[in-house]
């Protein structure tokens, strides 16, 4: 179970599909609500336990110095998946959020697995359950996802994001891994999570 008030979703248990329409608000409101949201990518992935916020006002954002060939999936519309690859290694995931030409994003940061463990052992080359989606760049791997993901829709196949089912308990903190605008509390996890890549801070 990944939470007391979030039970890990099982095949048949998921909740409604998520449109595009639910992207296309504050990249603000969008992230926290991704929390205990499912994430399938051709039908293996796992429940969303962290995530991070990026607007285009926000020199932490890809988008903040105008578009590129490599951001340019940020400036269209809402409930699009935008992928880049980090430090030259790992592929990241985030969904487009706001309206066309806003350019803001949420990282997804963590899953917990719950769909195709077992091709995500073989992708990630480790058993440790734990272990399989805790970071960005290891939740790709995971799932398989990379470039070709980039610019796909969220709301149809290979991807799926299914709604969250429950309230989960949700904290939030500074985002990590990053040297501009660090301080910024836009950092959401789903508390007590096992899966998280960091934990919060706890005051």
């Amino acid at each position: 179970m990944v939470s007391s008030r979030l039970p890990a979703p099982a095949p048949g248990a998921l909740g409604p599909l998520l449109g595009r329409r639910f992207f296309a608000r504050s990249v603000h409101a969008v992230a926290p609500e991704l929390i205990g949201a499912t994430l399938l990518f051709d039908g293996v992935g796992g429940v969303i336990v962290e995530v991070e916020a990026y607007h285009h006002t926000d020199p932490a954002a890809h988008s903040f110095g105008g578009q590129t060939a490599r951001n340019a999936v940020m400036f269209g519309p809402p409930g699009f998946a935008y992928v880049y690859r980090s430090y030259g290694i790992h592929w990241c995931v985030n969904v487009v959020c706001e309206a066309e030409g806003s350019a803001s994003a949420v990282l997804i940061r963590a899953l917990a697995p719950t769909h195709g463990v077992d091709a995500m052992r073989k992708r990630r080359g480790l058993d440790d359950l734990r272990s399989l989606c805790s970071g960005p760049g290891k939740l790709t791997q995971a799932l398989g996802i990379s470039i070709a993901a980039n610019g796909l829709p969220l709301d149809a196949p290979p991807f799926a994001i299914h709604r969250k089912i429950g309230e989960p308990d949700i904290v939030t903190g500074p985002r990590i891994g990053i040297t501009k605008a660090a301080e910024l509390p836009w950092r959401f996890g789903l508390k007590g999570s096992k899966f998280l890549s960091k934990v919060f801070a706890t005051r």
